[in-house]
């Protein structure tokens, strides 16, 4: 049961990342209250993986953020596992 909500708390943010990149598509939608809820919740995790520079103008550094998010999942869910915590 703690691991679903773990598992569901880890994939909501991860949709809001993909929601946050997605709003770089439109103009003036950061300006937008949501906009502005979503800079709040994922800029400060985003800012870490700033050091990745943009190629042909392009940031990789979401997917990276992701793809690290994905290993902290993995690694909270084993450690989990290892102390027994359902």
């Amino acid at each position: 049961m703690l691991t679903l909500l773990v598992v569901d708390i880890f994939r909501v943010y991860e949709f809001l990342i993909v929601a946050y990149c997605l709003l770089s598509w439109f103009p003036g939608a950061y300006e937008s209250k949501i906009g502005q809820l979503l800079i709040k919740l994922c800029q400060p995790y985003l800012d870490l993986f700033d050091f990745i520079p943009p190629i042909a103008g392009i940031s990789f550094s979401p997917i990276v953020a992701l793809i690290v998010l994905e290993f902290a999942e993995k690694g909270a869910l084993f450690l989990m596992r290892i102390f027994g915590i359902y």
